[in-house]
Formats: structure tokens, C-alpha cells, sequence
């Protein structure tokens, strides 16, 4: 071999080691080919998940630990966080350092709120799991979670009732937005008392977040707030991170169930602020107008795609939001629909990371080793004989064909453009588990027949 030939084999192969060294450094992000999903080290990603709790970074080590194990051994790649340090369990910490009078002093760390954090990121970063961030949580500041709160005047020693502008009580459900820990922005009441520890939270956040690559930012949980406010973090939080090098990936969830109404398009609208949208809120209604409200969002954010979450499907016999089964149902049709991320909320409104949430994870997963899902596009049109939520499609026309039968069903499907044979597969999400296969003559169309009246998945790939 030439020395001209071996120093061109020598760069090649130097080439690949650098690509390869850089893709593994590439965070999350929106995925290049095709930006409504995500990519994870330079690969696109499907993130599936669920988890008992909103804020698992306040759990003890060992129980945190079991938690992150069980999820990936499920398969799941992805939880909610929630900044909350609100009491609800008991083992919770507040976020800043109680004096010896018993009150909170917002100029110092409580230093272990911020070592549960970073322990958070760094045993998820070891598993490649994608944390989503909640960075205000309304309901920590209302109710008797106001009572405690270190943010209230009688907890603190920096500020008075007067000088806050803030009231003793706050009895109201947060939804009626009358906080105003949620109008100290600059173009709402510029409230600088409290703003100031407000900035100070979020730099430390992410002082700590920043470190690592696996780490989304959503502004609110649930808002119905003023718009600016979730502007100004979400402008607060990019320009930080660009400060630091970095660039991180924002959005806002909105309270409203109605993906068409107003609050939905102040993220909808904005693509150079928000990178992608959380239609959480969605996961209150089924059937057909659940999947047909995502089909909407899908459509409207085509000018501009980006990735879809719903961090939390809601529906558990244990709730007031839906059935076990609503639940199970939400899931697959945002995950055929093409929602970029999918996550079971938590008990008791949701099955968090209970044995059948683990199944229906473990169930995706297999479907994705036959049909990754950022191949497929809803396709119900391509079904006859479908009768209302009973079955629902995404395809790959004469490639690839997923069918979700939520409680039995059959129907039948155009393959015309197959021209072949095809195999079918089925998957019992129930259990997660294989169930029979089987080859189809591609021929016009196809009966396809759901095995039992639990939920199952069919899949057929072309030979």
C-alpha cells in the first residue's frame, strides 16, 4: 500500500474517531432530519417514561436509586421534575437555609435541596435518561403550601409583608392566578424585592443543570398565568445558558384543555423562543378528539415542526382524571400520533411507574425495534370499516404498518402499495410481551384482526 493511500485511510479512519467522540458529546436537542423528535448523542431518540413522583429529586438516595433502575429497565428514557420543595411527603427540603429563629434567610442555600438536584442529573445522565424540568410550580404558593413557604414573609428574614407586596394567605386554588410570586417581571409589576431571589434560584439551577446534556426546561407547571411571565424566564434561561457556552432547549405548559385556544398559541406562535411545546393538558380527553387534538397541534406546528411532549397522561383507577385504561389509551395514541416524548403522570392520577405502565412501556419498546416511530405518520385514513376509538394507525406506506387496538376490533387496511408479502407481529401491551406472528399476502387490503379485547399493538413490516 502506497504511503499516499495509507495516510488517506489513516485521516478516514481519524475522522470517524472525531465524529464519533462529538456525537456522543451532542446533547439533547431537536433531531436535525427531522426536528419534531428529539436526538440524544447524535442519534434521534423516542423518549417513554413514567414515574411516581413530580419531583424525584427530593427522594432518598436508595429509593431514587430504585426508581431510575426499574425505568430502565423498562426501557423508559425520560421523567418529570419539578423544582417543588413543597411538603408532601415529609422527606422533602425547602430551598434555603432555616436560622436559628426558625426562619428562612433567601440570601443562603439550604446545601442539600441542591445536592438532591445534582445527584438527580447525575445518576439519569448514567442511565441516558432525559429529565424534564418544571422550574416554577404554582401550587407551592397557594393554600396551605403557602403556610410554610420560605418565600412568605413571617418564614424569612429579607423582606416584610409591605415591602413584598405580598398577602398571609392565599386560599384559592393557584389556577386563579392571584399569586403575585407570578407577576414580578419587569413588564408585570417589577416586583425587584422578590425578583431578585427569583434570579438567584434560577442561576443556581442552572449553575447545576448546565454540567449536563440530558437536562429540557419547561417554565411552569400547568400555567394559566400572564404571557410575559413565562417569556421572561424562558429569555432569561437562554440568555444565562449563552453566557455559559451553552444552549439549552425551552417551552411552557399551559393549563387549558382546548389545544386550539389562546394560551396554547403563545408557544404554538413562537418558535424563536419556545423549541418545543408540552400539550400535557390534552391528556383530559379521549378517544377520537384526544387524537384528533393532537393531529391539530401536528398540523399547525408544520410551518415550524418541533418536538410534541406530554409529560403527563393522566388516568389511573386511583384518580379523578380517567381510568387505568383512559391512561393506557392516552399513551399510544400520542406515541402513534407522534408525540416526540410520552410520560405516565403520577400516582394517583396517574400509573406512574406501576406494573401496567411498565408494561406499556416495555410493549413501545418492542414496536420500535420493528418500526422506529419517527418513521411512521398518523394514518388512519387508511383503514375501513373503523369504528369510533377503535383502532389507530401510523404508517410507513409499503413499508411499515403499527395498529393500537385499545379493546378488540377489526378492520381493514390498504396495503396496495406493499406489493409482498408482509409480517405481522403482535405485542400484548397488557403484559408486554410478544404474541403470535404471522405472514400476509399484500394484495389491495388486509383484514387485520386484534387477537384479544385487551390492548394490543400489530405491526407489519414488508419482507
Amino acid at each position: 500500500m502506497s504511503l499516499k493511500l495509507i495516510r488517506f485511510f489513516s485521516a478516514a479512519v481519524l475522522f470517524i474517531l472525531l465524529q464519533s467522540l462529538s456525537d456522543k458529546k451532542t446533547p439533547v436537542r431537536p433531531w436535525p432530519q427531522d426536528p419534531r423528535y428529539w436526538s440524544y448523542h447524535g442519534k434521534p431518540v423516542m423518549l417513554i417514561g413514567g414515574s411516581d413522583d413530580d419531583n424525584l429529586f427530593q427522594w432518598p438516595k436508595e429509593k431514587l436509586i430504585a426508581q431510575l433502575d426499574r425505568l430502565e429497565a423498562a426501557g423508559g428514557n425520560v421523567i418529570r421534575n419539578t423544582m417543588s420543595d413543597r411538603k408532601d411527603k415529609g422527606f422533602e427540603v425547602y430551598l434555603f437555609r432555616k436560622t436559628e429563629d426558625g426562619r428562612y434567610d433567601l440570601d443562603e442555600w439550604n446545601k442539600e435541596y441542591w445536592k438532591r438536584f445534582e445527584r438527580l442529573l447525575k445518576e439519569t445522565s448514567k442511565r441516558k435518561i432525559i429529565v424534564q424540568i418544571e422550574v416554577w410550580d404554582r401550587f407551592d404558593y397557594s393554600r396551605k403550601q403557602w403556610e410554610g413557604q420560605p418565600y412568605n414573609p413571617k418564614n424569612n428574614i429579607n423582606y416584610s409583608y409591605e415591602g413584598s407586596g405580598f398577602a398571609e394567605h392565599y386560599p384559592d386554588h393557584p389556577g386563579t392566578n392571584r399569586q403575585p410570586f407570578f407577576f414580578t417581571t419587569p413588564n408585570q409589576q417589577n416586583n425587584l424585592t422578590v425578583l431578585k431571589y427569583q434570579q438567584k434560584f434560577v442561576k443556581k439551577l442552572l449553575d447545576t443543570a448546565l454540567k449536563y446534556d440530558n437536562v429540557l426546561y419547561c417554565m411552569d407547571n400547568e400555567t394559566n398565568g400572564e404571557e410575559e411571565w413565562g417569556r421572561y424566564w424562558a429569555t432569561f434561561i437562554k440568555d444565562y445558558a449563552k453566557e455559559k457556552g451553552k444552549t439549552v432547549y425551552v417551552t411552557e405548559m399551559w393549563d387549558d384543555w382546548n389545544l386550539r385556544g389562546k394560551h396554547h398559541k403563545r408557544t404554538f406562535d413562537h418558535p424563536e423562543l419556545y423549541d418545543f411545546v408540552d400539550i400535557s393538558q390534552n391528556n383530559h380527553n379521549k378517544g377520537d378528539k384526544h387524537w384528533n387534538n393532537f393531529l391539530f397541534v401536528r398540523d399547525y406546528l408544520s410551518g415550524h415542526p418541533r418536538p410534541v411532549n406530554t409529560t403527563k397522561t393522566y388516568g389511573a383507577d386511583t384518580g379523578s382524571f380517567g381510568s387505568s385504561q383512559d391512561g393506557v389509551e392516552r399513551f399510544w395514541r400520542h406515541l402513534l400520533a407522534g408525540a416526540a416524548s410520552v410520560r405516565f403522570h403520577r400516582p394517583p392520577s396517574g400509573l406512574g411507574l406501576s406494573d401496567k405502565a411498565v408494561a406499556s412501556i416495555r410493549a413501545a419498546r418492542k414496536v420500535e425495534s420493528l418500526v422506529p416511530f419517527w418513521t411512521i405518520e398518523p394514518a388512519n385514513e387508511m383503514l375501513s370499516g373503523r369504528e369510533e376509538n377503535e383502532v389507530y394507525l401510523a404508517a410507513n406506506p409499503g413499508k411499515a404498518y403499527v395498529l393500537y387496538f385499545p379493546h378488540g376490533g377489526e378492520v381493514s387496511l390498504d396495503v396496495s402499495a406493499v406489493g409482498g408479502k408482509l409480517k405481522m407481529h403482535r405485542i400484548n401491551i397488557d403484559t408486554g410481551e410478544w404474541g403470535e406472528s404471522s405472514d400476509v399476502d399484500a394484495v389491495g387490503r388486509v383484514t387485520v384482526t386484534s387477537p384479544s379485547k385487551g390492548n394490543m399493538a400489530v405491526v407489519l413490516t414488508a419482507e
